[in-house]
């Protein structure tokens, strides 16, 4: 059964241990509170507005999560370099010379708070605040975090867009240039191998026809005007006559009339009106013409004649003979070169293809390019009109009237409070550490002995009066010297407010 009186006597007995400590805390608490400098904390509120231009009419090129763009600004301000330039400008602390750079980043982070907060279908928020003992101090720095935060986001932005502007007006004129080359490589190849080209080779194939056909036709002439001669020797040597008895002999002019005429009709056959071989042939054709319309009518040879009959005969013969052999030649030649275009046209049309095809893939990314520039410019046009995205504030950083922190109360009747339970704590911990023998149910049960009956310790009047007097002057000393010595440790050594203030700092929390 829990003996209540019994653990009452034990706190009396140990009740100084308890007002040691309980006294010591307080005091030191109340006056920390009393003596803690005012901080006065201001705060802003910032918002990630939509882009003004709907996407679907003109995106930008500068496309950033809203979370994610409040977290890049919250890492950029808050940088090294930032903290102590503010710090060093607006002189933040007090003593602010004798703070080392480290100590004064630490301060301007401790006393710097940032919130960002964005759910499904809501709009970004980030909510900063500073504390500073002074309210000027504290909307000075609040307003150097807005314009950092304005003019680092309007950077980045701007920057974006800018530079992805430059990058493909850099890809559209590199594009441009190399289809400047491929072109001119088209060109020269096409130039280089004009009689190879697919797109011709249909035509030289019906030429090859052609010229096959008109070989064919040469031979077999050819050689029907040699067994023409071959059988007008034969019927002279036989009966001393010429076929045909009489006949008229063909001048040197009508024969090459007669060669010019086959000639331009081989021609006409390959080439156009427009040729100037064609245009030169007709020239002579119309001069022989006029020479032939000029010479006398030639007599009929006479019968006898008929060795001198032969011969012009054969002379002829061998004349339309020449011209068919030199229109064969001609012919065997153009056939060759045909043969050798048709047989180059495969490879070239495989080199044309692959030049082709490759200019194809170009101009495909140029046209890619080209629109990617465009929607570059608007964008780039967006952001520096400052349509796109960005950060807008919607409670921009005031001065506060009055004090924000500390709450004296709290700290006051929060460290008695502490005070009070850490005096009973240590009068738990004494009497759990006292192994010492002081109930008859002790011996019970540390050695077993059951006694008879106890008598208690009756002290007289005078120990009562001395214990008494004892215990007050315990309890008066701790009242009054307790106070007196935590007052001049805060008034000549150093005050409680910086002592809390370092412990604070080094632990990372305000008031």
């Amino acid at each position: 059964m829990l003996n209540l009186r019994y653990y009452w006597l034990i706190f009396l007995r140990r009740f100084p241990y308890f007002l040691i400590v309980a006294t010591v805390i307080s005091v030191a608490a109340t006056i920390a509170a009393v003596s803690l400098p005012p901080s006065y904390v201001s705060s802003m509120k910032l918002i990630v507005e939509a882009p003004q231009i709907p996407a679907q009419l003109a995106a930008s090129t500068a496309l950033t999560p809203a979370q994610e763009q409040l977290q890049v600004v919250e890492e950029r301000l808050l940088t090294r370099a930032n903290l102590l330039d503010i710090a060093n400008r607006l002189q933040i602390f007090k003593d602010q010379n004798e703070m080392s750079p480290d100590q004064i980043e630490r301060s301007m982070r401790t006393r710097t708070l940032v919130r960002t907060s964005a759910g499904r279908n809501q709009a970004p928020l980030m909510s900063i605040s500073f504390e500073a003992p002074s309210a000027r101090n504290a909307a000075s720095v609040l307003n150097e975090y807005l314009t950092l935060i304005q003019q680092e986001d309007v950077e980045s932005r701007t920057g974006r867009a800018t530079q992805t502007l430059e990058f493909f007006e850099q890809e559209v004129a590199r594009l441009s240039e190399r289809l400047a080359e491929q072109s001119a490589r088209i060109l020269a190849f096409k130039t280089e191998n004009a009689d190879a080209l697919p797109s011709s080779l249909i035509y030289r194939l019906n030429q090859q026809t052609i010229l096959q056909d008109r070989l064919a036709t040469a031979e077999r002439n050819i050689a029907s005007l040699k067994d023409q001669k071959q059988r007008l020797i034969d019927v002279f040597r036989a009966t001393g006559q010429v076929a045909g008895v009489t006949g008229q002999a063909l001048t040197a002019e009508q024969l090459q009339l007669a060669s010019l005429r086959t000639q331009l009709n081989n021609a006409l056959a390959i080439y156009s009106e427009e040729n100037p071989q064609v245009k030169m042939l007709r020239a002579q054709i119309a001069q022989v013409e006029e020479v032939v319309s000029a010479q006398p009518t030639p007599q009929s040879a006479a019968v006898g004649t008929g060795n001198t009959l032969l011969d012009v005969q054969l002379a002829q013969l061998d004349a339309q003979v020449a011209v068919l052999e030199e229109q064969k030649t001609l012919t065997v030649r153009q056939l060759q070169d045909l043969t050798e275009t048709i047989a180059r046209a495969p490879s070239v049309a495989i080199r044309l293809e692959e030049l082709t095809l490759d200019y194809q893939n170009t101009q495909q990314q140029y046209n890619t390019a080209t629109n990617r520039l465009s929607q570059a410019s608007t964008g780039e046009r967006i952001e520096v009109m400052a349509r796109g995205q960005r950060i807008s504030i919607i409670d921009p950083p005031t001065a506060p009237s009055e004090p924000t922190k500390p709450n004296r109360a709290l700290i006051a009747g929060g460290g008695s409070a502490f005070g009070i339970m850490a005096g009973i704590g240590l009068v738990v911990l004494l009497e759990l550490l006292n192994k010492s023998i002081r109930r008859p149910e002790d011996l019970v049960s540390k050695l077993g002995i059951t006694p008879l009956a106890t008598v208690p310790y009756t002290r007289t009047r005078g120990e009562m009066i001395r214990q008494r007097g004892l215990k007050t002057l315990w309890i008066m000393t701790i009242l009054i010297g307790i106070p007196v010595a935590v007052y001049a440790v805060h008034t000549y050594y150093q005050p409680l407010d910086l002592i809390a203030e370092k412990i604070m700092d080094k632990i990372g929390v305000r008031w």
